[in-house]
């Protein structure tokens, strides 16, 4: 009988604090000095960007400061309502809303923008590149648009190692380059794997080595 892994370590909160910019330093102080003024952004970027991230520290930025945030992805069925006291709307994965998304998604930011509050929206592709109803196509792109790049792979090693030290997994070299030369580097995938990783070598009471990520690869394929 295997042990059944426990989440022993809760997955690190995103924060600006935590956010490896790269590339992408000149968004990264756009966002944390955003203050309370109404102009919107967009950004947009590939799978493991960052862009989820970001959304997530702004959320928790203006959080500590008491303030409430309204969050909407396509998870999030509609009809979409902005709460009193709002203070700020993020939009997380614009590209992948459905009609009834988009008119509620639509009605929420002529709401916000009659209320003086400001949004952050994000999806793979820039506005202009939507294929969204036109109304919000427009809405989306009124103000500054960010485009992020993924991490080069010495920035994604280091994330990868600061993430599990703090997990508390040791990380051969040799497992490190495994999983950045036959894997994306695609942080959120990187992030995912590292977690099914950690869980099964728990299980399995081994330390993580590269025939114990294959194994894990061959049976939860």
């Amino acid at each position: 009988m295997k042990q059944l892994p426990l989440p022993i370590v809760a997955p690190a909160t995103a924060r600006f604090e935590n956010f490896v910019a790269g590339a992408n330093a000149a968004t990264l102080q756009h966002l944390e000095q955003m203050g309370g003024a109404p102009t919107p952004v967009f950004l947009w970027g590939p799978s493991g960007s960052g862009k989820t991230h970001l959304l997530h520290a702004l959320a928790h930025q203006r959080q500590q400061r008491g303030e409430r945030v309204g969050w909407f992805d396509p998870s999030a069925r509609p009809p979409w309502t902005m709460e009193p006291a709002c203070t700020m709307l993020l939009l997380d994965g614009c590209d992948a809303y459905d009609d009834a998304q988009q008119r509620s998604a639509f009605a929420l930011l002529i709401q916000a923008q009659s209320h003086g509050v400001p949004w952050v929206a994000a999806a793979r592709v820039p506005p202009v590149d939507l294929v969204v109803r036109e109304d919000l196509r427009t809405r989306l792109g009124w103000g500054p648009v960010f485009g992020l790049r993924t991490l080069p792979e010495e920035q994604a090693r280091a994330v990868l190692r600061r993430e599990s030290d703090r997990r508390g997994i040791f990380l051969s070299d040799e497992v490190m380059d495994y999983l950045l030369t036959r894997f994306a580097r695609d942080l959120s995938h990187l992030m995912a794997l590292l977690d099914r990783l950690d869980g099964f070598a728990l299980a399995e009471h081994r330390g993580v080595t590269v025939p114990l990520l294959k194994k894990m690869l061959l049976e939860q394929a």
